[in-house]
């Protein structure tokens, strides 16, 4: 049961395995999409189609009557879960002999919930992983099977966290239903509750940018919400086309230490700086990328340096190019949390 990329990916290791035969497939129903808004089926849906598997079913419900008859007549061994997106209710969870496991994309306890890997990599955590557990009534709490270990690096976005968990999600659960067919599954690990915590479900508004946080929380979020929800701020109202929010998305930044004195009491969301081409030499070009371009604005702390923007109604763009369609004032605009 899946219904995201990750979902296929684990879908395309569980086939890898001889021993292991998948005997239906269920996801969410297709969606629309795309500009003439077609109904699409989920990635996981698509890759099953694609592989030639026939057993396929896409409930709004999957608890109803309908859906457990014809999952019944599958006859699985055991049910394995992923990304599928939506609550199993017991007699579901009992119809399999080996029962229902599931992928999550953390080290549990730790980002029970919805959007694990964001909010392991916003928090700035060093090590995440994922977890193949069993699941029971509730949010992610079931006992451990099996788990691995991924690096959160320093540079790296939700989107490409999320790729390679997907990778490493594929190989864990593919290994513990191997396992479970032969019988050498290590003994199931309790989870200690105290140590839980939980990750919501983004909403876009999650994206805005808040200037006064530190600079390490907004730098982690513009990488956390890469692509989705994405992190935005808004234009001074002087700059605001008609009809326009005045709406930037924020793709990638870096942070900038060095602070000029009449930086430091400077209001959070301030332009400090506008570098249209490269800087050469100075305090400040020693501590900056390579050919980094864009506005510096202030946070609670120190600074960010936003190198790629996206306008309303616009293209992907270097912060360079952004400054040169825009004259930010240094010193008196502001990029506004609303």
């Amino acid at each position: 049961m899946g219904s995201s990329e990750a979902s296929a990916m684990c879908l395309k290791a569980i086939m890898r395995e001889r021993e292991l035969e998948v005997v239906g497939v269920v996801t969410q129903p297709d969606r629309p999409a795309g500009r003439g808004k077609a109904l699409t089926p989920c990635p996981c849906k698509a890759y099953a189609l694609a592989c030639g598997i026939l057993e396929i079913i896409s409930p709004e419900n999957v608890n109803s009557e309908e859906s457990l008859e014809k999952i019944k007549s599958w006859k699985p061994d055991v049910i394995a879960v992923v990304a599928f997106g939506q609550f199993l209710k017991p007699q579901l969870l009992n119809l399999p002999l080996g029962g229902c496991i599931n992928c999550h994309f953390s080290l549990l306890p730790k980002y029970r919930g919805a959007s694990p890997v964001v909010a392991a990599l916003a928090a700035g955590e060093k090590l995440t992983g994922v977890t193949v557990m069993r699941m029971g009534l509730g949010m992610d709490d079931g006992p451990i099977i099996l788990q691995s270990y991924e690096p959160i690096y320093s540079d790296v976005t939700g989107g490409e966290l999320m790729d390679s968990l997907a990778i490493t999600g594929g190989v864990t659960l593919a290994k513990a239903l191997t396992l479970m067919n032969r019988g050498a599954l290590p003994p199931e690990v309790p989870q200690n509750n105290a140590d839980a915590t939980f990750a919501h479900k983004l909403k876009k508004t999650d994206g805005l940018i808040d200037w006064n946080e530190p600079v390490l929380y907004v730098e982690r979020k513009i990488r956390a919400y890469m692509p989705w929800p994405g992190s935005y701020t808004f234009l001074p109202e002087r700059l605001r086309k008609k009809g326009s929010s005045g709406r930037v998305s924020v793709l990638k930044a870096v942070i900038v230490k060095h602070m000029e004195s009449s930086w430091r009491e400077a209001p959070s969301g301030t332009v400090l700086k506008c570098i249209t081409t490269p800087l050469k030499d100075g305090p400040l070009a020693a501590l900056l990328p390579p050919k980094s371009t864009g506005p510096i604005i202030k946070c609670l702390d120190t600074a960010l340096m936003l190198l790629e923007l996206k306008p309303e109604g616009g293209s992907r763009m270097d912060g360079g190019s952004f400054l040169r369609g825009r004259t930010l004032i240094e010193g008196a605009d502001r990029l506004l949390c609303q």
